[in-house]
């Protein structure tokens, strides 16, 4: 039997059921807070993604930095080391998302620190008879709060966790084969404008008589390197830094070969810089200039599978591949640099990387090497002999970087 109280209960529901503006109150306070936690939801995931990349990118950079301090600088300490990557880090991560601000508290106090600076980190050491090798870890957790939103659902912060490694090494861990594109043109034969230090003086002989009673004077001069023997020290001091970075010959090969308006038979890649170096150091300078061949044979055979192969069954690596591409002049046929940077694009689509050197280089001859350098940073202009070899010096440190790398 129905109680009154029962038939009451019936009828308030029934017309608050039957009332649509009763139910689309209900209906909206439900589904307004779900719709604005979703929306916080989406806001917040969007910034955890592009906190967790620029964290990930800071501890990538900072352990590579770290790892190659080690290996330049024997005396630095594991926690000298691993105090720099945090600053680097640090430093990075802020610099790219300037409004992040995680923290954590410090046990027994009141106050916050910034967790990077407390980021786990560890250094392994490996000797070898040939260098050392150097192993960085670091690992942090960053901390974010959530926004007013997404609180709704109860999560209030959100934890990103990152963790790198690079290896660095004093030898050349990373397999390479170098191949050198060389202007040997006639006017590699003229004068720089840097003294020989080794005989800062010579000798000119002139003619000074008559057409009917000759007779021969001479005077000191200034005496300056010319090119081709500036060329030949630059090649000295980059093969010097290969030969340090691979003592035993079992990472880097080079090759080379030459040109001026025809190209000379090179000298074929092979295991170590002594044969490149012998080459370079019997060239003589003569001839017009036309690069295209030249470029055309070093890109033919830095590329061929016969090369991976060499260094797989040595090393069982495959190895980055350059080719250093110098001039002192421009070429003097239009095909040839239509050619030339043909072969460049090519080269820089198979991921060979491009160094270019312009030595006192006219405008013309300088526009092609810009050009086919890889970028910005591998062409180098170089107007003295001086800056000849610390360009060279300078590829061949960069190459020999190659050698410190993400292993995860």
């Amino acid at each position: 039997m129905m109680t009154t109280t029962d038939s009451r209960s019936k009828s308030l529901f029934g017309r608050l059921w039957r009332d649509r503006a009763g139910n689309f109150g209900i209906a909206t306070a439900i589904i307004l807070p779900v719709t604005a936690a979703t929306a916080g939801v989406a806001l917040d995931f969007n910034q955890m993604v592009q906190v967790r990349n620029a964290l990930q990118d800071s501890a990538d950079s900072a352990v590579l930095s770290a790892a190659n301090a080690l290996a330049k600088n024997k005396n630095m300490s594991d926690t000298q080391a691993l105090e720099m990557a945090r600053k680097f880090m640090k430093a990075q991560f802020y610099n790219v998302v300037p409004g992040a601000k995680g923290s954590e508290t410090v046990p027994g106090e009141t106050k916050t620190q910034d967790p990077l600076d407390n980021a786990i980190g560890t250094v392994t050491r490996n000797s070898s008879t040939s260098g050392n090798t150097y192993d960085v870890t670091i690992k942090t957790d960053f901390t974010l709060p959530t926004n007013g939103m997404t609180a709704l659902l109860g999560w209030k912060t959100f934890t990103i966790g990152v963790s790198a490694t690079a290896r660095a090494t004093t030898e050349s861990k990373n397999a390479m084969s170098m191949y050198l594109v060389l202007d040997r043109s006639g006017s590699m034969s003229w004068d720089t404008d840097t003294i020989n230090e080794a005989q800062p003086k010579k000798t000119v002989y002139y003619n000074c008589g008559s057409s009917w009673r000759p007779r021969t004077c001479s005077y000191q001069a200034d005496n300056y390197v010319i090119k081709i023997d500036a060329l030949k020290l630059a090649v000295a001091s980059l093969t010097t830094q290969l030969n340090t970075a691979d003592p035993e010959k079992r990472y880097v090969r080079t090759g080379a070969v030459s040109y001026e308006a025809r190209m000379y038979d090179p000298v074929a890649l092979e295991w170590g810089t002594a044969h490149t170096l012998s080459y370079v150091q019997a060239l003589v300078a003569d001839g017009g200039t036309d690069s295209s061949d030249a470029m055309d044979r070093a890109y033919e055979d830095i590329s061929k599978a016969t090369e991976d192969t060499a260094h797989k069954n040595k090393n069982g690596q495959k190895p980055s591949k350059f080719i250093v591409f110098m001039t002192d002049g421009d070429n003097n046929y239009a095909e040839a640099d239509v050619d030339t940077l043909a072969t460049c694009a090519a080269a820089k689509k198979d991921g060979i990387e491009i160094f270019t050197v312009a030595f006192m280089a006219p405008t013309k001859g300088q526009g092609l090497l810009k050009a086919c350098a890889s970028g910005p940073s591998n062409y180098y202009d170089a107007q003295d002999a001086a800056q000849l070899v610390a360009a060279f010096k300078e590829i061949g440190d960069k190459a020999v970087d190659a050698a410190t790398r993400l292993t995860n």
